[in-house]
């Protein structure tokens, strides 16, 4: 992955518009090595190959981004981005790494589902 460029990833977003695609969608804030400390309070969220069609995207900030999908009866965003991929699938991965480097958002978009 490299580091978000803004006109890239907003120009792969645009190209989605109006067409239905797989969302997924997780966060975690450490749940992956809770179990070293007993007192770590760890949240998190998973949402992998839902569909949805949005009408408009953005991409806001100055690093970390964030990237917000207008659908029909709300927003789905992302916070925290740092980098980015169009694969050789041509899905749009986009991710947020804290300062260890480790995982902390990813928000990946598809036209074909996740396998």
């Amino acid at each position: 992955m490299d580091p978000v460029n803004v006109k890239i990833v907003q120009d792969a977003l645009d190209h989605l518009v109006n067409k239905e695609i797989y969302i997924h969608l997780e966060t975690t804030n450490g749940a992956y090595a809770s179990h070293h400390n007993q007192d770590f309070f760890s949240a998190g969220a998973f949402l992998r190959n839902a569909k949805i069609t949005y009408e408009r995207a953005k991409i806001t900030g100055s690093g970390p981004y964030r990237i917000g999908l207008k659908i029909p009866f709300g927003w789905v965003y992302a916070e925290g981005i740092t980098h980015f991929e169009v694969d050789e699938k041509e899905r749009l991965l986009l991710a947020g790494h804290d300062n260890d480097g480790k995982l902390a958002v990813a928000l990946q978009l598809s036209e074909t589902p996740f396998e």
